[in-house]
């Protein structure tokens, strides 16, 4: 029953195509005829409904969410800190992949002296400007967007000390470079470093075939921090950090919340036995919810509309 070639819709950047070859690469090693197919803008894909209604949300995910709910492709792959917490209807997740560096890095420019006094560091993330901000609240953050090359690029051309990227990206297409430091004091982004497979949820086909590329270590860690996630913003993105891990026969977490400006900082941390992992990233956000998150996320919000 292996006739059918899936056909993966991946974005055209070089990290994106990077991800879809190695997900092609495993359906391949495993007898899948497939086809990469990139789809570059949503200018022109005009659907029947709003997408609100379909509850398609993601600024990343939403070209391929709407070619795969159109037909043009059957599965789609992303990194999964982009993905939204809710997925659109009709659409599933079907494999995480086993899990690359969840690190923030800070790419210098050859002279740390900076960091003992006054410097300008670029990203376009909330959550790293505010843990930034937090532990250099004399620094300057400016704004960096666009795929990991582009971003790579404009730190070069800039007058910038430095710029916090996520090693996974850099070291999946070698972008890495020699000048860098692991920022293991940043909590990273809810997923960080792990890649996860969507399908139709009626796909049974492409479900089973997906099924054998998720790794359940990954599968639960990323399923913990995505939960805190979701229970704390509500739909609105704030400076969240979160990360799971195993430590033995117990699961690690620290989450964390910080305002805008990193100044306010409501972090937890737990380790619990493996089998109580299903709520876990509810029960630390509620948590953060009663201890002054609540508060800070409706400032958030209000902050962000201005």
């Amino acid at each position: 029953m292996m006739s059918k070639t899936i056909r993966i819709g991946t974005r055209d950047s070089e990290l994106a195509l990077w991800q879809a070859h190695t997900v092609e690469k495993k359906l391949n090693d495993l007898g899948h005829k497939t086809e990469i197919i990139a789809v570059k803008s949503q200018g022109d894909i005009i659907l029947d409904k709003p997408l609100y209604e379909l509850g398609i949300t993601g600024i990343f995910t939403k070209t391929l969410d709407i070619a795969m709910i159109n037909g043009q492709v059957d599965i789609a792959v992303h990194s999964m800190k982009d993905v939204p917490t809710a997925l659109p209807i009709g659409i599933v997740q079907a494999a995480v992949l086993e899990r690359a560096n969840t690190l923030d890095i800070l790419v210098h420019k050859g002279n740390l002296d900076f960091l003992n006094g006054a410097g300008t560091i670029a990203t376009g993330s909330l959550r790293r400007q505010a843990q930034w901000l937090n532990k250099y609240p004399n620094h300057n953050v400016v704004d960096l967007r666009g795929n990991v090359n582009t971003r790579m690029q404009k730190l070069h051309e800039s007058d910038w000390n430095g710029a916090v990227f996520a090693a996974a990206g850099l070291e999946r297409i070698n972008l890495k470079p020699s000048n860098y430091i692991d920022l293991d004091w940043m909590i990273p982004a809810p997923a960080q470093g792990a890649m996860v497979v969507v399908a139709m949820a009626n796909d049974e086909f492409c479900r089973q075939a997906l099924n054998e590329l998720n790794d359940i270590d990954t599968e639960v860690c990323t399923h913990i921090e995505r939960q805190f996630l979701k229970t704390l913003e509500g739909g609105c993105t704030a400076p969240i950090g979160a990360l799971a891990v195993f430590v033995e026969d117990d699961i690690l977490f620290k989450g964390v919340l910080f305002s805008i400006d990193g100044k306010q900082k409501i972090e937890i941390e737990k380790t619990v036995p493996m089998q109580e992992w299903k709520k876990l990233g509810f029960y630390c956000a509620k948590e953060i919810s009663e201890n002054g998150g609540a508060e800070l996320m409706t400032a958030i919000k209000i902050n962000l509309k201005k």
